[in-house]
């Protein structure tokens, strides 16, 4: 599902460039429904189909975490601290910026969720705001759990041997 989707994104976005010469990312993935209208957006099954591709690929790989060193472990964890503030710092800034541009948009009696953009960080190639927000929350959740499975492994598991009185 997540093959299908990225390259039914990927193909649509490179017709749109080759047509106007301007590129929107996430545009296309936000702007089409799965399978009728109603029935969801592309990018929210991206971003659900990503987290559950997460915890698959970590339940199935747990034990190769524990037996990795230490120090290993230690890396990937300060790695996925790194990930966790970056995650969160532009969930939180894309929730705001969305929200802010919602209501602007309100006030000026336009209001289409979808088709918000921002212009930032390369002018040139805006971003759809619906689709920065959730897959920024979709990496905010997966380096979260990296975060727990790493000191998850370091824990290991006691055994409790009843007192003899």
């Amino acid at each position: 599902m997540m093959l299908y989707i990225t390259i039914f994104g990927m193909y649509w976005s490179w017709v749109e460039y080759d047509k106007t010469g301007a590129l929107n990312i996430g545009e296309t993935i936000v702007k089409n429904d799965l399978i009728f209208d109603g029935s969801g957006k592309l990018v929210t099954y991206l971003a659900i189909f990503s987290v559950i591709a997460w915890f698959c690929v970590t339940k199935i790989g747990y034990s190769r975490v524990q037996n990795t060193p230490k120090i290993v472990r230690s890396v990937l964890s300060v790695l996925s601290i790194i990930l966790i503030v970056v995650a969160a710092y532009e969930f939180t800034y894309n929730f705001t910026v969305w929200g802010s541009l919602i209501t602007v948009n309100t006030i000026n009696n336009s209001l289409n969720f979808d088709e918000i953009n921002i212009s930032y960080p390369n002018p040139e190639t805006p971003w759809n705001l619906v689709f920065a927000t959730k897959m920024t929350l979709a990496a905010l959740i997966i380096s979260c759990h990296a975060f727990y499975m790493i000191h998850r492994s370091d824990k290991k598991e006691s055994i409790y041997v009843k007192k003899r009185s």
